[in-house]
Parts: C-alpha cells; structure tokens; sequence
C-alpha cells in the first residue's frame, strides 16, 4: 500500500533541481539565484544545464526576442476566443495551437525539443499578455526583442515603462515558480512525456494540471481572503471565526516543505517594500495577523502562493493573470523535465492497489432483481 496522493514516494531520478531541505536549481540555491540572476539566466539554466556566459545570455535573450512574434493564425484565434474564456483555458488552447505552426514540431532531437523549448518560454508569455490586452479592448502592440519577459509582460499589462524595482520584483517571482521537482503538474508532463508524446502535448497538458485550485490556483484564492477580511482590525475574528469553522484558508501548508516554503522568505520583503511604495501597509497588516493565528492554531506556515498573491496585487497586476504567470514561469522547468524524460526514458505505468469487490459470477440480464 503506498500513501494517499503517493505521498512520500519516489517516482523518478532528476538532475533538474532539489526540494530535499532546501530549493536548489540545477545544483544552484534559489537563495542566490533570486538575488543574483534574472528569469533569463535562470530559464537558461534549467533548459540547459549551466548557468549562461556574457555572449550565450546575450544570444538567448536574441532568440527569446524573435519568438515574442506570435504567428498570425495564433493571434486571430485569440481574438475568437469566447470573451469569458478563463485565461488558463486561453494558455493551453493556445500553447496547443502553437505547436502546429512550429517548424520542429515533427523532430524529437535534443536540438529541436530545445529550441522548441526555448520558443515556448517566450511565447506563452506573449501569449498571456495579448489575451490581456484584447480581453481589455486595448490595441495589440508589439513585444520589445530587447526586454526580458519579466519587463515586457508589466508594460505590455500596464501601458507603461515600469518601475526597476517592479521589474526585479517579477523577476525574483518568475524565478521562484520556475521548477519545483515532481510537483502536479510537472509529473503530468513526464508522464505525458514518457509515451514519447511531443513536446507542446507534454506542456499543454500540464497547464491542464496547473489549472487545478489545488495546486495552480491558490493565489488567486489567498488574494480573495485578504480582500474578505478588509480592514486589519478585522483580521483575527475572521480568521478565528474561518478556523472554527474549519475553512480552508488558502496559502498555507505544503506537501513537502513541513517546516516552512523557502520561497517566502525571499518573496516577504518585495512584498514589505512594495506594500509600502503602493500604500498598502494596511493589506500586509491584515497578512501578518492571519499568518500569526494560523501558525499558531494550525502549526501551518505560509506556502509560496500567500507572499505571490500580495505581490501581483502590489504590481497592479490583475487577478485573472496571477496563475497564467505561473505558467510563464513554470514552463522553464516543464520544457526542461520534458526533454529529461525523453533523454533516457521509460514508460511512466504505477500499479494501482485494487480495493474493489473480489470476483464474483457474471448474472445475465433476465436473472437480475
């Protein structure tokens, strides 16, 4: 018998990253890459192995800009699209669609899965800033090849040059969710992998898992339960009252990480310093009120998705785009377990526990009461 959800099992081998006591990317701690590196590097990293010289983040950064130009057919589907479409609905229907205007889509080598790869990261980006845009009647304006994805996404959302300190602070985001081991969603696409499925079916169908509230979609979640409570004087009746009422409360507690997510200690300082330079001290106020009775009722430390949500709330960014940025983010590591996978693989196939009646006699259909 295994555990439930197969809690604690080991179901691979990866040299992708680590979540044994702490957060390590390719042998590199989320610690330093979140103060040292940009999502470029870090996306770079993940889908090849190293961390980039000068010239090759340079020449990477060259081909992310010519695939921020999505292919007209791919556009006009957008602009198709029911107007009530959710936009992790739009994320996967496009990323499928993207596959057949992709020139390797046929070609399973190392060197087109990367290049696949590498065009995605940039595309689904693009993608979910012209969903935005069109979603809000704005006009479609062009990606800046110069940009990083992190840069481009707050101007292309906002209609303005962002602020530096925005840009890192999306940055250090982006780099958080990027990979997180045999999460939901990248099992999916290792699985999906595994039947040597291409490339675009193996993401396409993780964004399917990451669509699911219990792992992609709880940030969204976090910010509606900041926005219930309202004032901070408000804050620990209601989060006593929800306890006792034993409602969930979103953005706390992890599989994995029981002792805390080392993920939120980089992300509770953006979050402090934005709060203060957006005059939102009073949301980090009610933040810090249904951490302390929760920690302290439940023994449940914050997740990664309690700092994120106030984080994109303090960018201005909208809710509907929180968890499609996750999968802008996430989709550095997918690409990167993906051709893992295909690199040396096996049929992802578990045995079920069968807990069904024993066997028993087949009765024809004029003999059943």
């Amino acid at each position: 018998m295994t555990g439930a959800g197969l809690e604690g099992i080991v179901a691979g081998q990866t040299a992708v990253c680590s979540i044994a006591g702490k957060l390590i990317y390719r042998g590199y701690s989320i610690d330093e890459l979140s103060v040292g590196a940009d999502f470029e590097e870090v996306a770079y990293l993940l889908l090849h192995g190293e961390l980039p010289s000068y010239d090759q983040l340079g020449e990477f950064r060259e081909r992310l800009g010519a695939a921020y130009v999505l292919p007209e057919p791919v556009v006009e589907l957008l602009t198709k699209l029911p107007s009530a479409t959710p936009f992790m609905d739009v994320m996967r229907t496009a990323c499928s669609v993207l596959a057949h205007y992709d020139a390797d889509v046929n070609d399973d080598s190392r060197a087109a899965e990367m290049r696949k790869s590498e065009r995605l990261v940039a595309q689904l980006a693009i993608v979910l800033a012209t969903a935005y845009r069109l979603r809000t009647g704005r006009a479609l304006v062009a990606a800046d090849p110069d940009a990083g994805i992190a840069e481009n996404l707050l101007t292309l959302i906002h209609d303005r040059k962002p602020d530096p300190r925005a840009i890192r602070a999306l940055n250090v985001s982006l780099i958080l969710y990027a990979e997180h081991e045999f999460n939901a969603s990248t099992f999916t696409a290792r699985t999906v992998a595994s039947t040597l499925a291409d490339l675009h079916s193996a993401i396409t169908a993780a964004i399917g898992a990451l669509k699911g509230p219990l792992h992609g979609g709880a940030n969204e979640r976090v910010l509606e339960v900041l926005e219930q409570v309202g004032a901070p004087a408000n804050a620990e009746q209601w989060i006593r009252d929800a306890l006792a009422n034993k409602k969930r409360v979103m953005g706390f507690g992890h599989r994995v990480y029981k002792d805390g997510d080392p993920r939120t200690k980089i992300l509770d300082p953006w979050c402090a310093e934005l709060a203060a330079s957006t005059g939102n001290q009073a949301m980090e106020q009610v933040a810090a009120t249904l951490e302390r009775v929760v920690r302290a009722e439940k023994k449940l430390p914050p997740n990664a998705d309690w700092p994120s949500a106030r984080l994109y709330y303090y960018l201005g960014l909208p809710v509907e785009t929180y968890t499609p940025l996750f999968v802008v983010a996430r989709t550095t590591g997918w690409c990167a377990h993906v051709m893992e996978q295909h690199g040396d693989n096996r049929l992802i196939r578990p045995m079920a526990e069968y807990i069904g009646p024993p066997e028993r006699p087949f009765v024809p259909l004029e003999r059943r009461s």
